[in-house]
């Protein structure tokens, strides 16, 4: 199964790495990842497998929200199936 996540808020030191060693921590592999910095603010998505996680979808989501509470940014885990939807033209 994958996810999408997404990073937005004001760029700071350490954004990827608190994010990415949740990942690590919780057996969340990252497929792909994309990264930009627009005027000082930080934009992140990746596609993560969450088939092999420690933990249920619902509290990594809790879980991710309060690690960007912790650091200052937005951060958002969807099920790719729900996003693919979301974002249709």
């Amino acid at each position: 199964m994958k996810g999408i996540i997404t990073v937005v808020g004001k760029d700071k030191v350490g954004i990827i790495a608190k994010v990415c060693t949740y990942l690590a921590e919780n057996n969340l592999n990252i497929l792909d990842i994309s990264q930009t910095i627009i005027s000082g603010y930080f934009n992140m998505m990746m596609i993560v497998d969450i088939s092999a996680a420690n933990k249920s979808f619902e509290l990594i989501v809790e879980d991710l929200q309060d690690v960007g509470k912790q650091i200052g940014v937005e951060v958002k885990l969807q099920h790719e199936d729900i996003f693919n939807i979301m974002h249709r033209i």
